[in-house]
């Protein structure tokens, strides 16, 4: 069983960063796959990044490219999201989520089996 905590959800201005994190109960960290999805309210939860085992592959959709950068260290048991230059749009719950599959061209939700309670992050116009 892993457990997850994600924290450093805020309220924002547009154009601000903020970086979340995950700490991972999970002795064998190093031997996950990691990833961050958000909710936005009505809708499907999305795919964010996702980052490999070693951190040397990673993953990011369209929508934010270039604009956030997920990271890990396996000797903290943590996993990182970088967000800068935050849109509105970017308002949603976001989760961390922990898996043993890298999937070619990232990871999808069914390939992740934990699953943290989720940080809310709000982007002001």
């Amino acid at each position: 069983q892993v457990q997850l905590v994600e924290s450093g959800g805020e309220t924002v201005q547009a154009g601000d960063s903020l970086r979340l994190s995950c700490v991972a109960s999970a002795r064998t960290f190093s031997n996950l796959v990691m990833g961050w999805f958000r909710q936005a309210p009505g809708k499907d939860r999305e795919r964010v990044a996702i980052i490999s085992w070693d951190g040397d592959s990673s993953y990011y959709s369209d929508s934010v490219k270039d604009r956030f950068t997920i990271s890990r260290d396996n000797t903290k048991a943590t996993l990182y999201l970088q967000m800068n230059s935050l849109k509105p749009d970017d308002t949603a719950v976001y989760y961390c989520a922990a898996g043993s599959f890298w999937r070619t061209g990232g990871s999808t939700e069914q390939d992740f089996q934990f699953w943290g309670q989720g940080t809310q992050v709000t982007v002001l116009s």
